[in-house]
């Protein structure tokens, strides 16, 4: 990254190298927009109860390793990890889809050559996980995990199913939207996002305290995928857009903040 773009990214005028008779000045990132991600005590959401902290928060300065990015090693995600219907002795259950988008920086430049994972229930609204013990059927063909890198543009493309809603017991008849998690590294350790996308005229969202612990609609929009017709695949797959902002005015909220 230029020093233009570090100014940028920065929402300052850093000095990140030392003068004469100076040590190292680490700048910050620009302050997020406090009222984007829930609040860590949620009454709605039961599990905050137990997870929130109780007293206040003690801001910790930025540090150089927070304001420079992972080593992820790249070379550790296989070509075929952005599908999560390859690999199988057979096809999985459900419509398959094609999920795309770009990660952004807060200025609206791309985030290139990083880490993208996702995770999710399978068609029937089941994980691949020992603690979800819901009834429905497992996908001897959907693990439900995936991951790549973007590109030199900010581009990600997952090949999916889409996954089924299911209960949770947060409260009487309580079920989740139809939803994928996301986790994003960006390009520097105070970008990390973790985050879910939800589908479009879900039922279910005036229903879930997760999704609506994000107060603002505007902001809960950014948690909403589109549907992308130039992106579906004729008899194959439908195609869904879902942009990524880590940090700024326009971020995707997380699925719990910091």
């Amino acid at each position: 990254m230029d020093e233009v773009e570090r100014k940028a990214e920065l929402g300052e005028s850093p000095k990140l190298w030392p003068g004469p008779g100076q040590g190292l000045v680490v700048p910050g990132y620009r302050r997020d927009h406090e009222a984007v991600d829930p609040p860590h005590d949620w009454p709605d959401y039961r599990g905050t109860i137990l997870r929130h902290p109780k007293r206040p928060l003690v801001p910790i300065p930025n540090t150089l390793s927070d304001v420079t990015g992972p080593a992820l090693g790249e070379d550790r995600v296989g070509e075929a990890d952005f599908d999560l219907t390859a690999g199988f002795a057979g096809e999985p259950q459900g419509q398959r889809l094609v999920v795309h988008g770009r990660v952004l920086d807060g200025n609206g430049r791309p985030v290139r050559d990083t880490l993208v994972e996702v995770w999710q229930a399978n068609a029937a609204g089941r994980y691949w996980h020992k603690v979800d013990t819901h009834p429905a059927p497992l996908d001897p063909n959907f693990t439900g995990v995936g991951r790549c890198m973007t590109d030199s543009e900010g581009r990600y493309r997952f090949v999916t199913v889409r996954p089924g809603a299911y209960p949770w017991g947060n409260h009487y008849n309580a079920w989740r939207p139809a939803h994928i998690h996301f986790s994003l590294f960006g390009r520097a350790f105070a970008q990390r996002l973790v985050t879910q996308m939800y589908f479009p005229d879900d039922p279910m969202f005036p229903y879930d305290p997760i999704f609506n612990a994000v107060r603002d609609h505007q902001d809960r929009k950014r948690l909403i995928c589109e549907f992308d017709f130039d992106a579906t695949t004729p008899e194959w797959a439908l195609g869904y857009r879902f942009d990524i902002v880590l940090r700024g005015r326009e971020q995707t909220p997380f699925e719990e903040a910091h």
